[in-house]
């Protein structure tokens, strides 16, 4: 298993990721609509971001796209440091060039400049999820390359001890965050709804590194010798003490999505393993590849569908090709209907992509 393309279980678990931001969100609100079942409330109340302190799952679904973008660095990529220039310019160009490209669809996904070109540049939302996933990525690239393992667990280790001094004391207003300063001292253009820190603000990036790294270890586990349940077992365990560690850490530095706290850190990371865990057990080491093929479908071009999930208006697709099929059923699963149609439409779209060998990677 010599690449993440080896494991189906990995681009699985990242369509299961991206399900959700698709519309997979949509669903428990839908149900509980239909049913009134008290359970389907409780569980739309996961798919939607914690305001302030707090974890939901929906807030896990954004560091388990870095994790699995440390995971697949981890299966894929080794050491470089003693090697001519030569021979790692190409590699330093491509992390270049995967940097610049996602910092920019990141921009692109945010629709940019509203107002359309020649754009006022202090009007653009600069700061974004891709631009966050490729910044994290490659600082991470750059020490799987040039540095050993406990390099990486001490650079880990000093990010998030140096975060958690920084943010102490200054946790319950939003405006008066280290990150609010930063933000607004050095990102130029505009913030997410105006907040005083962006979500995806430049201090807020560095604890995320952590997630990166956290995700390369786990694909250096999955890429060794081990027999595979073994592999399993070690990345269940790796979950469980990140998340054991995070939530103990949890009772003095709580645990936020804005701020990206220390302990948001290892929560997510330890939900990532967990997960990670799961797939793979179930998809290469049981083989129940059928299971994952669904998601799969959905992770292999998770970029594209993320990108087209903002520029693309797949609510009216939808609802041009099924929408007399919703309208005529009961009011009270018309939500469910629609829901699935959206769902539908923007798999069919990636399974014909699948179905032809065509992968758009960043």
């Amino acid at each position: 298993m010599s690449s993440s393309s080896r494991l189906l279980s990995v681009d699985a678990l990242r369509g299961f990721d991206m399900f959700w931001i698709l519309g997979g969100e949509l669903l428990f609100a839908a149900l509980y609509h239909l049913t009134g079942q008290p359970l389907w409330q409780r569980l739309d109340m996961q798919v939607h971001h914690s305001l302030w302190h707090g974890f939901t799952a929906y807030d896990g679904i954004f560091p388990l796209f870095i994790f699995l973008a440390g995971t697949a660095l981890g299966l894929g990529s080794e050491a470089v440091a003693g090697q001519p220039f030569a021979a790692r310019r190409r590699l330093y160009l491509m992390a270049l060039k995967r940097l610049a490209l996602l910092l920019v669809f990141g921009v692109l996904y945010n629709h940019g400049w509203g107002s359309g070109l020649p754009a006022e540049w202090g009007e653009v939302r600069y700061a974004s999820v891709l631009g966050r996933i490729g910044l994290a990525w490659f600082v991470a690239a750059m020490l799987v390359w040039h540095c050993q393992p406990r390099v990486w667990l001490g650079v880990a280790l000093t990010i998030l001890l140096g975060y958690w001094a920084l943010l102490a004391g200054h946790l319950d207003n939003p405006a008066l965050t280290p990150n609010a300063w930063v933000d607004a001292h050095f990102l130029p253009g505009i913030h997410y709804h105006q907040m005083p820190a962006d979500p995806e603000g430049l201090l807020s990036t560095l604890p995320a590194v952590v997630n990166a790294l956290l995700g390369v270890m786990a694909g250096r586990l999955l890429k060794g010798v081990l027999p595979p349940w073994q592999k399993a077992a070690r990345l269940a365990a790796m979950g469980f003490g990140l998340l054991l560690l995070g939530y103990l850490w949890a009772l003095v530095l709580p645990l936020n999505k804005t701020l990206w706290t220390s302990s948001f850190v290892l929560v997510t990371s330890g939900w990532s393993a967990l997960l990670l865990a799961l797939f793979y057990a179930l998809i290469d080491v049981l083989r129940l590849r059928w299971l994952g093929w669904f998601f799969a479908v959905i992770g292999a071009n998770a970029i594209v569908i993320y990108l087209a999930s903002s520029l693309v208006d797949w609510r009216y697709i939808a609802n041009s090709l099924l929408g007399q099929w919703i309208a005529a059923l009961s009011p009270a699963a018309q939500p469910l209907a629609a829901a699935l149609a959206l769902l539908a439409v923007q798999w069919l779209v990636l399974a014909w992509l699948y179905r032809r060998q065509i992968f758009i990677k960043v």
